[in-house]
């Protein structure tokens, strides 16, 4: 009886020692190591998390991240792998992750307890909120400075409903003035049509970026909202969920994503919050 245990052991440990290769495959790793490719869904348009280039090839911040996870991936399943692209969209993002036909989410998604119900996310890799953009010589530092003034707000958004609240909130005399769009609501405010427009902030930047005169231009005030985006993957899959971790919890403890984010952001003049830096040191998980 204490031989078999002692065989027993022994297999147990040479078993333990083989590579990840070796070892019997669950769910998305066995499916990718078995066709030899990834699947990535990925916007056309995010920027600069996720849109093509002049060759019309995916880059942009979530890109670079989901090729590190695509790396880790590769270590996994002992083998390397294709990657295929397949364009999403904010109406069939969550859809063709839930049924199967992408593996890895790259853009700009929020990560909330709703859309948990469909899918899963791996850590955060972007905060954002709703601010305000304002002209630098407007006296607008908050929203308690919109009192008597007028801001263009995108219809049926999250940031329409969040400014909406804190203005009802604070009692304030602002007038709202709808609009289809960012486009839109950035001309009202170029043209003085308004003294502000407001939406997810990141968003701001990258309207001042375009703007004829972005000097002219500043993002202000608190988060009225809170929008983590995450890498979204799919539901149900804790081993394939644990390569994703793997993988960004060894950027954070690097630092590696602070060069990342340089990449993608410093261009647009956008610093890492300290929100967000927070977020990257404590996500920084050990081995």
């Amino acid at each position: 009886m204490r031989y078999t245990s002692i065989i027993v052991a022994a297999a147990l440990a040479a078993g333990s020692a083989l590579p990840a290769a070796a070892q019997d495959l669950t769910g998305k790793l066995a499916k990718i190591a078995e066709a030899g490719e990834i699947v990535i869904g990925h916007r056309e348009s995010s920027v600069p998390f996720a849109y093509l280039d002049e060759n019309q090839k995916p880059i942009g911040y979530s890109i670079d991240l989901c090729m590190k996870i695509v790396e880790t991936v590769e270590e996994t399943v002992g083998k390397d792998i294709e990657v295929r692209y397949v364009p999403v969209n904010p109406k069939t993002r969550i859809a063709l992750m839930a049924n199967g036909t992408i593996d890895l989410e790259c853009g700009s998604t929020t990560n909330n307890l709703t859309r948990q119900e469909q899918v899963e996310y791996l850590p955060t890799t972007f905060i954002t909120g709703t601010k305000i953009l304002t002209r630098k010589d407007s006296g607008i530092q908050s929203v308690d400075d919109l009192d008597g003034k007028a801001i263009a707000l995108a219809q049926g958004t999250t940031n329409e409903r969040a400014v909406k609240a804190a203005v009802e909130e604070k009692g304030l005399d602002v007038k709202i003035l709808p609009v289809r769009d960012h486009a839109e609501g950035m001309l009202a405010l170029e043209t003085d049509r308004v003294d502000a427009y407001s939406t997810d902030h990141i968003l701001l930047f990258g309207l001042i970026s375009n703007s004829k005169n972005p000097d002219d231009f500043a993002v202000v005030g608190d988060f009225l909202s809170f929008d983590p985006y995450a890498i979204m993957v799919p539901r149900d899959d804790s081993a394939f969920e644990l390569v994703g971790k793997k993988a960004l919890a060894a950027l954070f403890r690097s630092g590696e994503i602070d060069a990342i984010y340089e990449k993608w952001f410093g261009p647009m003049g956008v610093e890492q919050t300290d929100l967000l830096t927070a977020a990257f040191q404590i996500q920084a998980l050990p081995e």
